[in-house]
């Protein structure tokens, strides 16, 4: 069942590459979508079928592939991995959707989003460390071609800069990977069999520190962020949304499943310098972010800071805290990917993204109203206004970690009221005031514009006053990984290690 989650877009970017070349931009953007769409569907299906009270892997999957490695194809689906994939089919689904159909090499194109699909769903399938990290490296490609070929004038200066730090975090995460397996005296590298708790602290640490560098990279964190506005800058809007929406999102899954699980002890050792981090990394992403002018910029800040939260979370390895930080992970998923919409949509309308030209976007005769309200919406998301799905994350993240780390939770708080100070700039000089005359002639805004917009203001209502259809999922699994014996979830700030 889960092979065919990966196997079918793999198939229709298939499809789509070797199609003959008379296949028309929309024939190819069709099929994509509709692998998109059933790849989706088969995912709900699975999620239907799940048994939320089974902590363990769920419809797991077992092959031997190369035993000179220990390497295995074992796939499973737990409450930790399934709301991202459900995130992750959303998104992909709606990224092909609002691409341009006028693009050049439509067919390159999809098989690409299509690969990065597919490098995306094996990530969080994977029951391997290997097999992780061939799927978290098959995603590296696909995504510098789609930023180097179909990105902005610095297309290439961000795609490049995407591949060094990613070719980096790479291979940290390789070499913890391995040392984790041969130090352990593991038989291969499956998660079931992996005993690396039982290692020295001194070796765990050296690990855990590969494996957050890494993965902060990924994330990314202060201060390995400096490719991360430039990729998203450059970047055509459908990636942006996929970029923020999803992939970030591998770097926090690899924190929790790799690092806060396999390396219990090296982990609460670290937890205080991990609080401290993550205060860092949201009070210096809601501070850049004050000072763009260019919006995509401003929302690609916000992610850095936002990303601090779930560091924070993870630092507290309390059952409430965890549960925020996946939670976390959905709801940005949906408001970045909401934001970068609404940002495409005045771009290709305005012809600009400055904070200096735009002005007057709400207006009702001949600005965008639907758009503005929309982001007046994803604002007050964004901010942690109460009945969104932002507010019920950011709170539980907080509630969680408060008793363990009551001063890094409490000046993290402030990240909250910065990311409405910097929202409420964009609203204030965008869309309130005079239509600009630089903007004054503004092209329709069709409804084909508005939709995927729309479906995802709608997730962030649902989710912000029903999170329980969110949480059902997840909260038996992570409680059972942060019940384990050796996972230290009150940390001690004075006396690290200690409880």
């Amino acid at each position: 069942m889960l092979s065919t989650l990966i196997f079918l877009p793999l198939l229709g970017a298939t499809l789509i590459a070797f199609y003959p070349a008379t296949m028309s931009g929309k024939l190819s953007r069709s099929l994509a979508l509709g692998c998109a769409v059933i790849s989706f569907l088969w995912t709900i299906f699975l999620a239907i079928q799940f048994n939320p009270g089974e902590v363990g892997q769920q419809f797991a999957e077992s092959l031997p592939w190369v035993d000179a490695l220990g390497l295995n194809y074992n796939l499973g689906i737990d409450g930790l991995s399934l709301p991202l994939l459900l995130l992750n089919g959303l998104l992909t689904c709606i990224a092909i959707y609002s691409s341009d159909e006028s693009l050049q090499r439509p067919r390159f194109y999809y098989s690409l989003i299509l690969l990065l699909s597919v490098g995306v769903i094996g990530a969080f399938l994977s029951q391997d460390l290997l097999l992780f990290f061939i799927f978290y490296e098959l995603e590296l490609i696909p995504l510098y071609l789609l930023i180097a070929i179909w990105g902005g004038e610095r297309r290439g200066y961000a795609a490049t800069k995407f591949l060094i730090y990613t070719a980096v975090s790479a291979i940290l995460i390789l070499a913890s990977f391995l040392g984790m397996v041969w130090l352990s005296g593991s038989p291969s590298f499956g998660l079931a069999t992996l005993n690396a708790q039982n290692l020295p602290l001194a070796t765990q640490l050296l690990l855990l520190v590969g494996i957050l560098v890494g993965f902060g990279i990924k994330i990314p964190l202060v201060p390995f962020h400096t490719w991360l506005p430039d990729a998203h800058v450059e970047a055509s809007t459908p990636i942006s949304v996929l970029l923020a929406g999803v992939l970030l999102k591998l770097g926090t899954y690899g924190l929790l499943r790799f690092g806060m699980n396999l390396l219990p002890e090296a982990w609460a050792y670290l937890a205080p310098w991990l609080a401290t981090w993550a205060v860092i990394s949201v009070l210096f992403g809601a501070s850049c972010a004050i000072a763009q002018t260019d919006m995509k910029k401003m929302v690609a800040y916000s992610s850095i800071g936002h990303m601090g939260y779930i560091l924070l979370a993870a630092a507290a390895a309390t059952p409430v805290s965890v549960l925020g930080a996946v939670m976390q992970m959905v709801s940005h998923g949906l408001i970045s990917a909401l934001m970068f919409l609404l940002v495409g949509v005045v771009y290709k309308k305005a012809g600009s993204r400055d904070l200096d030209v735009l002005r007057g976007l709400l207006n009702p005769e001949r600005g965008m109203p639907v758009i503005g309200t929309l982001m007046v919406l994803g604002v007050m998301a964004s901010a942690g206004i109460p009945g969104m799905v932002g507010f019920i994350s950011e709170f539980i993240i907080f509630r969680g970690s408060l008793a363990v780390f009551p001063i890094q939770t409490l000046i993290s708080m402030l990240g909250t009221g910065l990311t409405a100070v910097y929202f409420l700039i964009l609203l204030n000089r965008a869309f309130f005031g005079r239509l600009s005359a630089q903007v004054s002639n503004l092209p329709r805004v069709y409804w084909s514009d508005r939709i995927p917009a729309l479906i995802l203001a709608l997730l962030i209502v649902i989710f912000g006053i029903q999170p329980s259809w969110l949480v059902h999922w997840t909260e038996p699994t992570i409680t059972a990984m942060v019940n384990t014996p050796n996972l230290v979830a009150t940390v001690s700030v004075d006396k690290p290690g200690k409880t």
